[in-house]
């Protein structure tokens, strides 16, 4: 039993050992701002999704070109970049360990609400099992299997956050709607009242007209 215990408890120091870094953060851009991730391990993969929440729906006459996202690695070179975008995922290899800038650009004035989401993981190679003798490679698939429920989890927050803008968007247009169908009626009762007003004015110089 104790032997059992001490398995698991291997297990689960293996996996958390292997989880990087886990970031969720809700960042406002009015300009350009940075975030900077440290990468340990060269082909770490480094997943995450980028989420414009500001509803510009709610703004009738806004033709907002979205933001610009660029991750740059510890090089200066771009590994990655979304121009334009109010909501995308991205995944990839880190070419190096170092320090990562993620960076958001806002080419407008109107303030951005952006949600953004990061994961940082690592699955031992052979180079980590030859080093480390206590490694076996159930631990490897372990490992593997962690970073797959973490993809879905990430999937499961992009998509929890499209449906949220999505129904923020809804509500948005039926309140519109129903603003342009009382402004509507208004306007039709405003004309009628203005023309019965008209009409029996008319219709009152007509009269004066007649006893003259």
């Amino acid at each position: 039993m104790r032997r059992r215990s001490a398995q698991v408890c291997l297990v689960i120091g293996f996996i958390l050992s292997f989880i990087r870094h886990v970031s969720t953060l809700s960042i406002t851009v009015t300009d350009t701002e940075c975030v900077y991730e440290h990468v340990i391990y060269k082909e770490d993969t480094i997943t995450g999704n980028v989420f414009v929440t500001t509803d510009h729906e709610l703004f009738w006459n806004s033709d907002h070109p979205g933001i610009d996202f660029t991750v740059t690695c510890p090089d200066g070179s771009i590994v990655r970049a979304l121009k334009g975008t109010s909501g995308d995922k991205f995944v990839f290899k880190a070419p190096r360990s170092g320090m990562y800038q993620f960076c958001f650009h806002n080419p407008t004035s109107t303030p951005e609400e952006v949600s953004f989401y990061i994961h940082i993981g690592h699955i031992p190679n052979e180079h980590d099992l030859a080093k480390d003798e206590h490694l076996d490679p159930i631990y490897v698939r372990i490992a593997e299997l962690r970073e797959a429920l973490e993809t879905v989890s990430a999937e499961q927050r992009y998509l929890k956050a499209l449906e949220s803008r999505h129904r923020s968007t809804n509500e948005s247009t039926r309140k519109r709607v129903v603003f342009y169908t009382v402004s509507e009626y208004l306007l039709l009762a405003g004309a009628g009242a203005l023309q019965v007003m008209y009409i029996r004015r008319l219709f009152g110089k007509t009269a004066a007209y007649g006893r003259v």
